[in-house]
């Protein structure tokens, strides 16, 4: 078994860390929180010109009502918890127990938003409405029927249509909940209680996938900020949070096979290229995640793990194909049903710029701020991947990934910087893919539930943010969650 590829000392202090850079990265939170209200003022008065966006609340899927519910307690305890102690038990837990930790958090976090609007209407309801996928799990009384017509209903003018989350995606999406409900977990609580479980775990594999990378202490960093992340806003309860983290752990067990720090790591990667696979069968949107994939194996210095990797992807293809549903022929009846909707009318030239501000809630101010030092340090990054030059014995300076057993290099620091170079690579590849998903046209609206696959990804450019800021930064992403739950009631 190969060593774990190692790196993980103490993000340095950087020449971004003086007054200047500082003042730099709460202009930049107050440049996005700019975006958002020019986003609200300018999506009110295209809605009440010409109800073009079909928002309520532009540019969130929202209604404006001010409540409190069962969850608000648990959600003030819960995040004056993680304010208080989260980065020194982070520091302080062994790596297994800081894993563990972090999933029962996480899932503290989400439950207790959800729960602010109440049981019913936060969690069991959430999934049974008439345009989710509980709608139609009654047309998979035999699966491979409904796999083999799936395509004849995804079109408006089709006969019995899917609802629009069935429509919208793949049958992997559906079927996950075909499969909870012939187990016995039918119904919009047990559906909901899925997806806040499983989806809690995203954050535990962006740290796996971290330490892999030989990032253990930005990982550690981060930990808190995946936490609190006011994205458990929507991904309780969502399936897009399931999708999130489904994706989170194809690209986890990947980075594992591809550092070679677990002892099978053919079989780890053919595990990973088994969930990828899924993630295209989850939604079509998932495919972009073949950015930080490539990021991922960029970082590792190898291809090694790509061949059972497209093997895992090819099985999960193959049987969705045998079964009698094609890929390429639902993506494009989708295209044509997306636009025998609501997305003929809403603008896109208002959402390809109010996407970016939705993400900007999604992500909160700390990744806004933390995104800013990634992008800046991105050139030097890139330079760094050009030349090849490994981190240097010790880690002394960087925590990109150090040259390990078998000759792999990496990315490391040789300027002493103090930047994770191989994290700013990680987070840059998903905000590529999210760039992509907005140009594409095919997320207009909606998008704070539809990118949380990409947007867990660039929460850990919040380790970039200096030692004295981060508790703050961190009360500010917790108090914007809360805000948002209690002052908002969100469609997803």
């Amino acid at each position: 078994m190969k060593l774990p590829l190692r790196n993980d000392v103490d993000i340095q202090p950087t020449r971004d860390d003086t007054r200047t850079g500082r003042r730099r990265d709460v202009l930049a939170a107050a440049a996005a929180a700019l975006l958002f209200a020019v986003a609200a003022v300018v999506g009110t008065l295209i809605q009440r010109t010409d109800h073009s966006l079909y928002v309520d609340w532009a540019p969130l899927y929202a209604d404006w009502l001010p409540h409190v519910g069962p969850g608000t307690p648990l959600a003030l305890a819960v995040a004056a918890a993680v304010v208080l102690h989260g980065h020194r038990l982070a520091a302080r837990l062994p790596w297994r127990g800081l894993l563990g930790a972090v999933w029962v958090a996480a899932m503290a976090w989400i439950w207790s938003l959800a729960l602010v609007d109440g049981w019913r209407r936060g969690v069991a309801e959430r999934l049974t409405a008439r345009h989710e996928y509980l709608r139609g799990i009654d047309r998979f009384q035999d699966v491979g029927a409904a796999l083999r017509g799936f395509t004849g209903h995804i079109l408006l003018t089709q006969p019995d249509h899917w609802p629009a989350h069935i429509a919208g995606h793949p049958p992997g999406a559906v079927l996950t909940f075909v499969g909870l409900d012939r187990l016995g977990l039918g119904g919009g609580g047990w559906a909901g209680a899925f997806c806040v479980t499983v989806g809690g775990s995203a954050a535990v594999a962006v740290l796996v996938t971290l330490r892999a990378l030989g990032q253990e202490r930005a990982a550690r960093t981060a930990a808190p900020f995946l936490v609190l992340a006011p994205g458990a806003v929507w991904v309780g309860a969502s399936a897009d949070g399931y999708f999130a983290a489904v994706a989170a752990w194809g690209l986890a067990l990947l980075a594992l096979a591809a550092t070679r720090t677990v002892r099978a790591p053919g079989a780890v990667a053919l595990g990973s290229g088994l969930l990828l696979g899924l993630t295209a069968y989850l939604s079509y949107g998932l495919t972009l995640l073949a950015l930080p994939a490539a990021a991922v194996l960029l970082l590792a210095r190898t291809a090694r793990p790509l061949p059972f990797a497209l093997t895992g992807v090819a099985v999960v293809a193959g049987a969705f194909t045998l079964a009698g549903f094609r890929w390429w022929e639902g993506y494009s009846l989708l295209v044509e049903r997306y636009y025998q909707g609501v997305a003929s009318d809403r603008p896109y030239a208002y959402w390809v710029w109010a996407n970016l501000a939705v993400a900007s809630v999604v992500a909160g101010p700390a990744c806004v701020a933390g995104a800013r030092r990634m992008l800046s340090a991105v050139p030097d990054a890139a330079r760094l991947l050009r030349t090849g030059r490994p981190g240097r014995p010790g880690g002394q300076g960087g925590s990109g990934i150090q040259g390990g057993p078998g000759g792999q290099g990496g990315l490391g620091d040789p300027g002493g910087r103090g930047v994770p170079d191989g994290l700013v690579v990680l987070t840059f590849a998903a905000l590529l893919a999210l760039v992509v998903a907005d140009l594409s046209g095919m997320s207009k609206a909606e998008t704070e539930r539809i990118w949380l696959p990409f947007l867990v990804w660039l929460l850990p450019t919040t380790a970039l943010l200096p030692a004295r800021d981060r508790r703050r930064w961190l009360l500010v992403q917790a108090c914007l969650s809360l805000l948002v739950n209690h002052l908002l009631l969100t469609g997803w």
